[in-house]
């Protein structure tokens, strides 16, 4: 079993930025990669940003170029970092972890994009 805790969600203006924090627990020698998706009221949840085990990474269209995913595998930890921040970044952002047999979803953090 995988424990997902996130953290650094809350208000933040158009145009600032903001680093979200996943940390993992239990059995992370197991994970293959980590990363976050988000959903907003209405809509389907889609991909924000994943990082493998060795590095490599992904990002949603929505995202990219103004976010980074990095890792700090020592304290099993996955940050993601947005900026110019847009109100339709308004969303619960949740971390993912997969294994090869399990997923693993965390709580869900808000994020509020709005002046």
């Amino acid at each position: 079993q995988v424990q997902l805790v996130e953290s650094g969600g809350g208000l933040v203006q158009p145009g600032g930025s903001l680093r979200l924090s996943c940390a993992a627990s239990g059995s992370t020698f197991s994970i293959d990669n980590m990363g976050w998706y988000r959903q907003a009221p209405g809509k389907q949840r889609e991909l924000v940003a994943v990082i493998t085990s060795g590095g490599s990474t992904t990002y949603g269209e929505s995202v990219k170029g103004r976010s980074t995913i990095s890792s700090d595998n020592v304290a099993n930890t996955v940050y993601l970092q947005i900026n110019s921040l847009k109100p339709e970044d308004t969303a619960v952002y949740y971390c993912n972890a997969r294994s090869l047999t399990s997923t693993y979803r965390g709580q869900g953090t808000q994020v509020t994009v709005s002046s």
